[in-house]
């Protein structure tokens, strides 16, 4: 077990053993979940990529420009399982 102090302005500080064992590395964030009993699970949180890494991913990958009719289709498609 591990004990861990409080600081007074309400801060706890992980001993580096402790972060690796959760495969914690620096910059990252942690998950707590408080139960209902007092106590609390503490885990890695999982990576979330910003949304302007994602905007403009396909952009190039193809010289075909779909319309919002076509698109419509294809999730409708996609939904039923039909291709």
């Amino acid at each position: 077990m591990t004990i861990l102090t409080v600081t007074e302005r309400g801060q706890v500080t992980f001993r580096k053993e402790v972060l690796r064992h959760l495969g914690i590395k620096p910059g990252e964030k942690i998950e707590l979940d408080l139960l209902p009993d007092g106590r609390a699970t503490l885990r890695a949180a999982p990576a979330r990529e910003p949304i302007d890494r994602f905007i403009g991913l396909l952009e190039g990958k193809s010289a075909k420009i779909a319309t919002d009719e076509e698109i419509a289709e294809a999730v409708a498609a996609g939904w039923t399982g039909k291709r």
